[in-house]
């Protein structure tokens, strides 16, 4: 026998609203998995209703981390994430639990899952400085205008209100004369971990329906108040997570006067566009076994394809449940 395997790591990927939470407790409760939020603003405390956070009652008692970590002040990057889920995998393996990252944010679960090395290339305040300045002086669409000049694929995948992940790419250029996207194509694909990757997708226009769905949902549960709270704690609209969807457009609305019918369709609108990003990334990923979720009534039986998928990936002395 070798004692030098791979850890496991299930990775259950797809855009949002497409199902995800639904099936990573199912899976969880099946594989005695612990989840890491592959989310990038779960991770904030009082940021609920606009992030669509797994509640308590939904876990159903599965353990998860990188929840409710972070007040919204405090930055919250790609590194950070690693350095968590570099601490957590093994924590987790050790307590004779599968370690499974849930979620959405393609560039953060990637970079796990292959171990990916980030430039260190220092930073240039003065620059950073000069592009926040334009960005209030022409908008966010100008910033990101400069991006996409430079290095179009990373203008693609980043949402024109990213402006400080737009700031860096762009400072990322200016130090190195390397592009962001280049970076990245570079990296080597080979894993820490005996991964299995599932990926959920479904019809497009089914998936924006859900969207609008979810949005009208959160604005029923009271998004309004949730970000009206956010500001009335001197949480500026200026931070990255203040800037995220949802958060940034009720801010307009709250503080520029913006109508609210207004604010909700661009929410609908730039949600729409983000979970098209979010497609686009997984879609060039490796080792994604895809499962389409477009007709509801087939739950029961992709959930079973998924659990086989996992059962034959790890099938060396893995057990799980059949009661679930």
């Amino acid at each position: 026998m070798t004692t030098d395997k791979k850890p496991k790591l299930l990775v259950l990927v797809g855009p949002t609203a497409v199902g995800k939470t639904r099936m990573s407790i199912d899976l969880a409760h099946m594989f005695e998995c612990e989840v890491i939020s592959g989310d990038s603003m779960q991770v904030y405390k009082g940021m609920d209703i606009g992030t669509a956070k797994i509640t308590p009652q939904e876990m159903d008692g599965v353990p998860h981390h990188l929840i409710d970590v972070l007040s919204p002040e405090e930055p919250f990057s790609v590194a950070l994430f690693q350095e968590y889920c570099n601490q957590l995998i093994p924590e987790i393996t050790s307590r004779g639990h599968l370690p499974f990252i849930v979620g959405g944010t393609g560039l953060y679960v990637e970079s796990v899952c292959y171990e990916f090395k980030f430039t260190d290339a220092a930073a240039d305040e003065d620059f950073r400085e000069e592009q926040v300045r334009y960005a209030e002086e022409h908008g966010a669409e100008a910033l990101h205008a400069r991006l996409a000049l430079i290095d179009p694929v990373s203008a693609d995948r980043l949402h024109p209100n990213d402006q400080r992940r737009i700031i860096r790419a762009l400072e990322i250029y200016h130090l190195t004369g390397v592009t962001l996207s280049s970076q990245l194509a570079v990296q080597k694909k080979q894993s820490p971990y005996e991964l299995c990757i599932i990926g959920l997708t479904m019809d497009r226009q089914l998936l924006y329906n859900r969207i609008e769905a979810r949005i009208d949902e959160m604005m029923d549960q009271g998004l309004v108040q949730e970000v009206e709270s956010l500001l009335g704690k001197g949480y500026s609209r200026s931070l990255v997570a203040m800037q995220g969807l949802g958060y940034k457009e009720i801010a307009e609305h709250l503080v520029d006067g913006v109508p609210l019918e207004e604010a909700v369709f661009k929410l609908k609108r730039d949600t729409r566009r983000y979970a098209k990003r979010q497609l686009s990334w997984f879609r060039h990923m490796h080792d994604i076994h895809w499962v389409d979720m477009t007709c509801p009534e087939n739950y029961t039986e992709n959930l079973a394809k998924v659990r086989a998928i996992i059962a034959g990936k790890f099938h060396e002395d893995l057990e799980f449940t059949s009661e679930h």
